[in-house]
C-alpha cells in the first residue's frame, strides 16, 4: 500500500444550475406576492375613507340633534385633522379628503351628502341622508379627490348612480 495513492476531494457548493432554479423560483413567487400586496394596501386605503365617512355620518347627526341643522362644508378638507370645528367627531385620516354639502332650506327639508377619498385609494365613499345608504364609485389611485360629485344643493340624488356597499 505504499505509492502515490490520489486521493479524491469533493468539491462542496452549488452548481450554477441550481442556483439559476433557486433564482427562478423566488422570482415565480414575487410576482405572484406582490400585486396581492398592492391590492391588500388599496383595500386597507379604501377601508379609511369609508370609515372617515361613517365617522362624518355620525357627527353631522350629532351636530343636527343639537342645532336643527346639518353642517355645511362645502369645500374638500383633507386629513389628517378635524373636519371642521363644530363636527369634533370628524377627524380624518392622512391623505382622506371629505366635502359635506347641506341643504337646510324649508321648502326642501333638511338633507346633507357627505363624501371621502382616500389619495392612494381607488373608490369615492358616499352618503346621502335621504337614501341613508353607503354608496360608492370608482377612482384612479393615487389621485386627489376634487369633490365634485357631491354637489346636493337644490336635491338629493346627487350619488343616485353609485354603487351601494
Amino acid at each position: 500500500m505504499g505509492g502515490n495513492a490520489m486521493k479524491i476531494k469533493k468539491k462542496k457548493g452549488f452548481t450554477l444550475i441550481e442556483l439559476l432554479i433557486v433564482v427562478a423560483i423566488i422570482a415565480i413567487l414575487a410576482a405572484i406576492a406582490i400585486p396581492q400586496f398592492s391590492e391588500y394596501r388599496i383595500k386597507g386605503y379604501n377601508s379609511a375613507g369609508h370609515s372617515d365617512l361613517k365617522n362624518i355620518v355620525t357627527s353631522e347627526e350629532a351636530y343636527f340633534v343639537d342645532s336643527q341643522a346639518y353642517l355645511d362644508v362645502s369645500t374638500v378638507v383633507t386629513g389628517p385633522g378635524a373636519v371642521s370645528g363644530s363636527l369634533p367627531g370628524a377627524k380624518l385620516s392622512n391623505n382622506v379628503s371629505a366635502k359635506i354639502v347641506a341643504d337646510n332650506t324649508a321648502t326642501l327639508g333638511n338633507f346633507y351628502s357627505a363624501g371621502t377619498a382616500h389619495k392612494q385609494g381607488n373608490r369615492i365613499f358616499g352618503f346621502e341622508s335621504e337614501r341613508g345608504k353607503f354608496v360608492y364609485f370608482a377612482k384612479v389611485a393615487g389621485t386627489t379627490w376634487t369633490g365634485a360629485e357631491i354637489t346636493a344643493a337644490t336635491t338629493n340624488e346627487d350619488l343616485a348612480a353609485w354603487t351601494t356597499l
